[in-house]
Parts: structure tokens; C-alpha cells; sequence
């Protein structure tokens, strides 16, 4: 389970209103977590409910992560702490209901009780008219934590009675090392991190061979185009389309062909930090050199033009033909 400090490197913003709040003893009675899937949102709630239990608080506030309701919090056994997810394709009233009833007994473990509704945009109309409810009547020592994706599907009668709190994307270097830790290869976690901002997308990607082949195959590509030209419509149709098969296969070639552009111009603009293929970082300083800027930026707009056309069902082949000529001729 993740750790305050792990947490911290993620949504600073937010851990530092945790901090604020929890010293001052002003947490509210509700909140909603915001954002992208995969940017902490569970963790944050899961972290604030180990806080608002835990009987020997770190610095103020900080869970022990040792005391008898931070362990129960961590394995998912607390009585007090209560977790609802869709039944099916959405939260139901009877859910709601059956929270309520719950929340009208008294604390097993104290006088406090925090409720965790997971994709709260999918309450029907019923049942988010029935946690309406239980929102404008809280019980004291009672906190309800939201956590969504899709703010907009959320009732603003709801919204107003809740401390937003938005989750940011998470930035590409922290997801890096994140996946580095778990063992990764360098070359395969920055590719991945800038192709999602999900974590447990990410992951999946690395662990997929089918990645590791899409990113060998755009970098021949790259070569075939900066050095055997001649050989290039050949690749296209040989090897190129029979492994980028669909629609969204091939969305990913183009990303990761996009992404060595801008290798080229992060490196042209002193920016080696940014670089994403680092394990091709001499190829590449070497093919800076030999290309202006104008074209380095000329070729990642050809290729977000591609992009675009293929969103818009052009021929797969014949998009990826026109792109590679565009990209010889500079």
C-alpha cells in the first residue's frame, strides 16, 4: 500500500492540504477526489482514511502505518471504513441505502466512520439523490470520500457540498522511476511513460511483449527513413503493416515514431532531459546535427497530420505510404 511520502511525489498539492487539515483537525465531512484514472485517487483516500484512524499520528499528520486501525485500513478489514463500487454498470440506490443504515449504527472501533464510493459518476438518479441526502445530514465523526473520473456526471448539488480536491496527471519522470524500481528496463519505462499518465496502464505495457516489438519496429523505420530510403515502402508493406494491424495498434506506431521527432528537437534545444530514446541518444545528437530545426518540426507536424487523418478513417496503408514519403523529403 502506498506510502505518504510515495504519494507526496505524486500530488503534492493535495498531501499538502492533508497536512494542513489534518493538523488544524478541519477535515470536513466530505470530499471528491478529481482526475485521470490511474493518478492516485484510491491511494489518497485509502491514505486520508488511515490518517482519520490512526491512534498514533506521525508528525500530526502522518498514519503510523503500525497501530491496529492502519493495519485493518491496509488489509481491507476495518469495520468502520466502508468501500462501494458500481454493481454492474452502476451504484444503486439500495446501495445507498444500505450505507446509511450502516452509518446509522454506532462505531465499532470509535466514535468515526468514513465511507469510499468508487465511481461516483455512476450513481443512478435514485441513489444520488438518496447520498444528497446523507450529505446535507451528516452524522458527526462521519466523512465520505468520492472519487471520479467524469466530474461533469457528478449532480452540482452534490459538487457543492463536497471539498474538491483534482488529481494531476502524473508527470512522465515520476512514473519512469516508479516503473524502474519495479525492475523495468530504462529504454521501456520512458516509452511507456509518455505514451499514459496510468500507472497500472503503464505497467501492463512493459510487461507486454507486443510493446517492446511496436518500439523495435519504429526504430528501423527511423533508420530505413534516415539512411536507406530506397528500402523504405518495401518496409511499409513487408513488415510495418501486417504488425501494426488496426486502427489502434498503428496509433501507437505513429506516437512512438512522434516521440523520436521530438527527440531530435528537445536535443537541438539543449533539453537532453526530455529525451525519451535515451538508449539511441548518439544516433540521434548525431542526426540533430544534420537536420534544422525547421524540418526536425516539420516532420513531428507530418506526423501528427497522419495521426489526425487516420482518426478520420483514411486508408491505413496508404496514409502510412504518403507519410513516409512526406518524411524523406524533409
Amino acid at each position: 500500500m502506498i506510502s505518504w511520502n510515495e504519494l507526496e511525489e505524486y500530488q503534492p498539492r493535495v498531501l499538502k492540504i492533508f497536512q494542513n487539515t489534518i493538523r488544524k483537525n478541519r477535515l470536513t465531512h466530505a470530499y471528491l477526489f478529481e482526475g485521470k484514472k490511474g493518478t492516485g485517487k484510491k491511494d489518497a483516500a485509502l491514505l486520508l482514511a488511515r490518517s482519520y484512524f490512526c491512534e498514533d499520528l506521525m508528525d500530526g499528520y502522518k498514519p503510523c502505518e503500525q497501530c491496529k486501525n492502519c493495519k485493518r485500513i491496509q488489509t481491507g478489514n476495518h469495520p468502520d471504513v466502508h468501500f462501494i463500487e458500481p454493481d454492474g454498470m452502476s451504484i444503486k440506490k439500495w446501495q445507498i441505502q444500505a450505507l446509511q443504515e450502516e452509518f446509522a449504527k454506532t462505531g465499532v472501533e470509535s466514535n468515526r466512520k468514513l465511507y469510499i464510493i468508487s465511481h461516483s459518476d455512476k450513481m443512478t438518479a435514485n441513489a444520488a439523490n438518496s447520498l444528497l441526502k446523507f450529505l446535507e445530514e451528516p452524522t458527526r465523526g462521519t466523512m465520505a470520500i468520492l472519487l471520479t473520473e467524469q466530474i461533469h456526471q457528478i449532480l452540482g448539488t452534490i459538487l457543492s457540498r463536497c471539498q474538491i480536491l483534482s488529481f494531476q496527471p502524473l508527470p512522465p519522470h515520476i512514473m519512469k522511476e516508479a516503473l524502474e524500481k519495479e525492475g523495468i528496463q530504462s529504454h521501456i519505462a520512458a516509452l511507456a511513460s509518455h505514451v499514459t499518465n496510468n500507472i497500472t496502464e503503464a505497467q501492463q505495457f512493459c510487461q507486454d511483449d507486443w510493446f517492446a516489438e511496436a518500439r523495435t519496429k519504429v526504430i528501423k523505420l527511423y533508420e530505413i527513413l534516415t539512411s536507406r530510403q530506397n528500402k523504405v515502402l518495401i518496409y511499409i508493406h513487408s513488415q510495418w503493416m501486417p504488425f501494426f494491424d488496426d486502427k489502434e495498434k498503428l496509433e501507437y506506431g505513429l506516437d512512438f515514431l512522434l516521440f523520436l521527432y521530438k527527440d531530435i528537437i528537445s536535443i537541438q534545444s539543449g533539453l537532453i532531459e526530455q529525451v525519451i530514446y535515451l538508449d539511441l541518444s548518439s544516433m540521434l545528437k548525431q542526426h540533430a546535427l544534420q537536420t534544422s530545426q525547421r524540418a526536425a518540426i516539420n516532420h513531428v507536424a507530418s506526423i501528427m497530420e497522419a495521426k489526425k487523418r487516420l482518426n478520420a478513417n483514411v486508408n491505413p496503408q496508404l496514409l502510412m505510404e504518403q507519410l513516409v514519403l512526406t518524411l524523406q523529403e524533409g
